[in-house]
């Protein structure tokens, strides 16, 4: 697979060993290293808009695909996919980077594993930005996904996720195009099916291609789901119970790391129940150190949505945490 004719004709691929998995990763540039770390249904190449903008900006740029998803292995069983394994896999990263401490960035999937990593290893990350998904403490109650039964049923797209095997059977129904097509720019959605439908019958096909997006982007991307499938990358949701009994010991303790948080106006996630309460009310007393919540126009991916807004704040809070960390030594 090779990345659309013309683009990104800077960047180095190579693959490493990291918490005992191989692991893809695209580089560019020299300075501060900055990660960047995708979401559903993703890979590195959701960030094609940072990649070279970061480069030119001073920092040396590491996008990998994470466990399950791109050319990184993905290991068969979804208990292998949990918090701690995907913040093993970055600590692993940066072993092999020969790093100790990082700026990190996360859209969606890749804001959750942001976030853990922050609170689990909080020695490991400068500063985080985070895009789409605000950091939530671990409640005693139950897992989110516990939550979304009880809220949302389960025609939801996360609990239908949960079962193996039926949303590879329903991705596999309509073909990788239309299913990548329905998820990345669907109609106003709430991607929640009735019981007697499948979830990609709910969701209605778009009319036309965004203008992020190109023909050749997406054949790109429907090219890399085809060779690794979508199992590895659903094995995420499938570890989000276990992920909750794990983080036990981390319940209702926040993160301290300086941060940032990117949302467009039209977010799905920022329309889940309770979430923008969530987000003006709480956002800030479990992340003390967020500088600002930013709200631009636009849906769920937007860096590829907005590119030069998000480029101009991540670079613009990446130098302001820079000066802050030099002036310290």
């Amino acid at each position: 697979m090779e990345v659309p004719s013309g683009k990104l004709p800077d960047i180095r691929h190579r693959m490493v060993k990291a918490n005992g998995i191989s692991m893809h990763i695209v580089e560019q540039g020299e300075g501060p290293t900055v990660l960047l770390l995708h979401g559903f249904p993703e890979f590195w190449y959701s960030w094609r808009f940072q990649i070279p903008a970061l480069a030119e900006a001073g920092y040396h740029v590491v996008a990998p695909d994470l466990r399950g998803y791109g050319q990184t292995d993905a290991p068969k069983s979804s208990q292998l996919y949990t918090s701690c394994h995907l913040v093993g896999d970055l600590v692993g990263l940066l072993d092999a980077l020969e790093e100790k401490r990082v700026f990190v960035v996360g859209h969606d999937w890749g804001a959750m594993v942001a976030w853990d990593l922050c609170l689990l290893r909080p020695d490991c990350v400068k500063a985080v930005i985070c895009l789409s998904v605000p950091f939530f403490p671990r409640s005693p109650k139950g897992s989110s996904i516990k939550g979304y039964y009880e809220t949302l049923g389960e025609g939801f797209y996360m609990c239908r996720f949960q079962k193996y095997g039926r949303a590879e059977r329903d991705f596999a129904r309509i073909g990788t195009t239309a299913t990548l097509s329905k998820f990345l720019f669907p109609p106003r959605t709430s991607f929640i099916a009735p019981k007697d439908k499948e979830l990609m019958d709910s969701i209605p096909m778009p009319k036309k291609l965004p203008q992020w997006i190109s023909d050749a982007d997406l054949r790109y991307y429907a090219q890399t789901y085809e060779k690794s499938g979508w199992t590895g990358a659903l094995n995420l949701y499938r570890a989000m119970d276990k992920s909750w009994e794990i983080k036990a010991p981390w319940t209702s303790v926040g993160v301290k790391t300086p941060a940032l948080f990117i949302a467009g106006d039209k977010d799905i996630v920022m329309g889940f129940p309770g979430v923008k309460a969530y987000v003006g009310r709480n956002f800030k007393s479990f992340v003390p150190n967020l500088k600002e919540i930013v709200t631009l126009k636009g849906g769920h991916f937007i860096q590829q949505e907005q590119p030069e807004r998000v480029n101009e704040l991540l670079i613009g809070f990446l130098n302001e945490q820079t000066l802050a960390s030099s002036s310290k030594l």
